[in-house]
């Protein structure tokens, strides 16, 4: 399966679960975990952990996929990841892509979820 293919199959998981979990379930076969594992694993990270004063559920999704595909990780693949994120949805936390405070909305849920499993794939180096 392509990046854009799991991108679409994740836009498709969010109309059921958080964000978080989409973006778990369209990488599942990268992390070594089962989709109820995932799914627990995601469960608190949804409209920015609650109350959409933190990151995006969908970004925090790709860095747990990355951590468990790398079996750790490091701050530079954090950092990538939230680089190549903010590029394309316009900032990286819940308020803000969904224009709480501004009224604007930068990037919708589901286009949050395609883009973070697109940051995954460009920082992780899957195609």
């Amino acid at each position: 399966m392509t990046i854009e293919e799991r991108a679409e199959q994740g836009a498709v998981y969010k109309r059921s679960c958080n964000c978080c979990i989409a973006v778990l379930l369209a990488l599942a076969d990268q992390t070594g975990m089962s989709p109820d594992e995932l799914a627990k694993l995601g469960s608190l990270f949804g409209s920015g952990m609650g109350n959409m004063e933190g990151t995006c559920g969908a970004l925090v999704g790709a860095g747990l996929a990355g951590g468990l595909r790398l079996e750790g990780g490091n701050g530079k693949i954090a950092r990538q990841l939230n680089d190549n994120f903010r590029t394309r949805c316009g900032a990286i936390l819940c308020k803000d892509l969904k224009g709480r405070d501004t009224g604007t909305v930068l990037c919708s849920c589901e286009d949050c979820v395609r883009n973070a499993v697109r940051a995954y794939g460009d920082v992780i180096g899957l195609k």
